[in-house]
């Protein structure tokens, strides 16, 4: 296997990220002995891709390096460019960089595994940068609209562009009322811890649907919690991370499939001893 390759995660703040367990998990298991992942702390990105030399396979993107990493690429999927934002860059031939964003297959998976319909109804809690992805997801799996319930309405205009270049229409509400769109097939909440502990109290449960809680610190949410005691599948932002991962190894390395076992094995590892 080819010796001294690199790749990391990058972004602001980067100290608690599980990213470098996952990664370096799947190259024990795949025999990559000379690779090595790493976190990097910043917050512009154009300074470091400049200092990259060609033992750099691949980088993973957090915030706010999201839309960075897109401009910054010299190719990028329809995926990528459609939700606006990339959460990772893959070096290519010449040592130019080719962006993608994984979240989107990611949390197909994620959901899909938890047993969603195709077509299915969405709503998505928040309007932020996971918002993006859970719009291309959405996308995917063949929802003709998806409600973003948000504090601010400019927040879901700025979605406007993403939702039309992935085809979906965009309906909006209102944070106050958010407990009463969780009849939808899929309910993804992007929002910030604590956020959303409230309507724990406040939601009443359809049976068939989905929640994937884009938070795993901590676990179970209030919200998860509610939905699970009801019987409903719940996915969390740990299967998000390792999903979205997955294609990032494969990316990074040629290595297909990752050796997903030994990297989800590690990754929960890590969480749970993080979280005691």
């Amino acid at each position: 296997m080819t010796a001294g390759r690199r790749a990391a995660v990058l972004g602001k703040p980067i100290a608690h990220s599980l990213s470098p367990v996952i990664h370096n998990a799947g190259f024990a298991a795949a025999g990559l002995t000379g690779w090595s992942y790493v976190a990097i702390e910043c917050a512009e990105l154009a300074p470091v891709l400049d200092g990259l030399d060609d033992s750099w396979a691949g980088l993973s993107l957090t915030m706010p390096l999201k839309e960075q990493a897109l401009r910054l690429a010299a190719t990028a999927t329809p995926v990528a460019l459609a939700t606006g934002a990339a959460n990772t860059l893959v070096r290519g031939a010449g040592g130019s960089w080719h962006a993608d964003n994984t979240d989107v297959a990611g949390m197909v998976r994620v959901l899909r595994d938890a047993g969603l319909k195709p077509a299915p109804s969405v709503t998505v809690l928040g309007g932020g940068g996971t918002c993006r992805a859970a719009l291309g997801a959405a996308a995917v799996l063949g929802a003709a609209e998806v409600t973003v319930v948000t504090r601010r309405p400019s927040a879901r205009e700025e979605l406007e562009p993403a939702a039309d270049a992935l085809g979906v229409k965009l309906l909006g509400a209102d944070w106050p009322a958010a407990a009463s769109f969780f009849e939808a097939d899929a309910v993804i909440s992007t929002v910030p811890k604590g956020a959303a502990d409230h309507l724990a109290d406040e939601v009443v449960w359809r049976p068939g649907t989905v929640l994937f809680d884009a938070i795993y610190d901590p676990w179970p949410t209030p919200l998860a919690a509610a939905a699970a005691r009801s019987g409903v599948p719940v996915a969390s932002g740990l299967d998000l991370l390792l999903a979205q991962a997955l294609s990032q190894f494969e990316q990074f390395t040629g290595v297909v499939p990752a050796p997903e076992a030994a990297m989800r094995e590690a990754l929960f590892a890590a969480a749970h001893s993080r979280l005691q």
